[in-house]
């Protein structure tokens, strides 16, 4: 059996409560990682491969380890070629560094602007070198989103380049089919949309938000940011993007107290409850995606080069976002969207993805197992939480969830508070301790802050 070691918020089998899921930040900070991840490990399952969730760490201490206990690392990634990443990425680049296995790189992106410009990517370029380098020592090639990343990486002297898009879109192998299930939108269609904060506050979608809510009685918005997801279920506002109160996951926006906001912490219950639409919109690539795997339209407002490389590799029709008309209807992008790219290049697309995999010495589902019905069928025996609603009744259902798991987070720290009281105690005995007024003040601040945090956020 061999084992693969795969860089994910957690394992698709793996279920998690959402004050659970909020607290660990299974999804990374965006649930649309978790689309790709997922759909990773599906099409590596075989019935000679197991596949092992890393839970997104980069602990560069377990490099014995992971080469002790896998067979490959596998590295599913977005938009990390960016500045804000960069410290990640040196950190990931100092575990590859130590490993002797094979690493592969599915999916990784560049970002810049719908201009395709890297110049902001300069200051950068001597962490992606070494991350690329690092990769390709140990892989017969990296596999990247679309043609800006290509050209940047090969700009930069790389070759070993193969654009394969995003993993996410073949969760169901070369099947993909859209259906336009209405001849056009009408004040009765079930639409949904979805936006980034950037693409609220600076963008102009807030205005297409606002317009779209005023002539759609089911219009719902669909986060995906871990801030998004407090906020609905604990009102917490203690995240900057809490100033962006033209977001539908803000409190005060109307669309939160009519109760039609949802963040999903499981890409299977995000799907799901997107077959039920009849179309998706918004600058949120895998909010689309999600849309799309449903078999529901969609259209992606692209707002910067990660959106819009993937939405031309794959066919998935997109407007840029900075050229949309003042009084936008999602009816005109719905009567627009033509998916027959989409479904007409998917098999070839599919089959450059896992010429990629077989090169790089990893069998898919597909190819060499059951194409994944028995993942499918597990995921189905399992219970995952329905997607986070709008915390708007102080029902007592509601408050038992959520005060029950506060008064356990209070008395695992009470007991972790007690247990560095004990090892304070026989340090200082041993006369090797700090003094123990810092020490103290020190597991303090450890174990308070969570609580404190906790407690501010469900008083909110």
């Amino acid at each position: 059996m061999k084992r693969i070691l795969l860089r994910s918020g957690k394992s698709p089998y793996e279920v998690v409560s959402v004050e659970e899921a909020l607290h660990r930040d299974v999804i990374a900070t965006n649930s649309g990682n978790l689309i790709f991840s997922d759909a990773t490990h599906k099409i590596l399952e075989t019935p000679h491969t197991e596949v092992v969730s890393n839970g997104i760490r980069t602990d560069v201490s377990a490099a014995a380890r992971i080469n002790e206990e896998y067979d490959a690392f596998v590295v599913p990634l977005a938009n990390a070629f960016r500045p804000s990443f960069e410290a990640q990425l040196k950190r990931l680049t100092r575990l590859i560094t130590k490993l002797k296995i094979p690493v592969v790189v599915v999916g990784v992106g560049a970002q810049a602007g719908v201009g395709y410009n890297a110049g902001r990517l300069k200051a950068i370029e001597p962490a992606v070198r070494e991350f690329v380098s690092a990769v390709l020592d140990r892989s017969a090639s990296i596999g990247v989103r679309g043609e800006f990343t290509e050209k940047y990486l090969r700009d930069l002297g790389f070759r070993d380049v193969e654009v394969i898009g995003c993993p996410s879109l073949f969760l169901y192998g070369k099947d993909l089919t859209v259906t336009k299930r209405e001849p056009a939108l009408t004040t009765g269609s079930r639409i949904a949309v979805n936006g980034s904060h950037s693409a609220v506050r600076s963008q102009g979608l807030d205005r297409v938000i606002a317009d779209a809510h005023a002539r759609y009685p089911h219009l719902r918005f669909i986060g995906q940011n871990l801030s998004d997801a407090r906020q609905l279920h604990w009102r917490d506002l203690s995240d900057p993007n809490a100033l962006v109160t033209a977001m539908p996951t803000h409190p005060d926006h109307p669309m939160y107290r009519e109760d039609k906001v949802r963040v999903y912490v499981d890409p299977v219950t995000w799907i799901d409850d997107l077959r039920a639409f009849d179309f998706s919109f918004g600058s949120r690539i895998h909010g689309n995606i999600a849309a799309l795997l449903a078999g529901t339209p969609a259209t992606v407002l692209c707002g910067d080069s990660r959106t819009l490389e993937l939405c031309r590799y794959f066919g998935i029709p997109h407007r840029r976002i900075d050229k949309l008309p003042e009084d936008l209807d999602p009816a005109s992008l719905y009567e627009e969207a033509d998916f027959g790219a989409l479904m007409g290049g998917h098999q070839e697309r599919f089959e450059r993805f896992t010429g990629f995999l077989d090169k790089n010495g990893l069998e898919n589902t597909f190819t060499h197992g059951d194409g994944g019905q028995a993942f499918e069928q597990r995921m189905r025996s399992l219970s995952f939480p329905a997607g986070i609603r709008p915390w708007n009744d102080a029902d007592l259902a509601s408050l038992t969830t959520r005060f029950g798991w506060l008064q356990s987070r209070i008395t695992e720290l009470g007991a972790d508070n007690e247990r560095l009281r004990r090892e304070l105690a026989r340090a200082g005995k041993s006369g090797t301790a700090a003094p123990a007024a810092s020490v103290y003040r020190r597991a303090r601040r450890v174990v308070g802050r969570p609580i404190r945090r906790a407690l501010q956020s469900g008083r909110q």
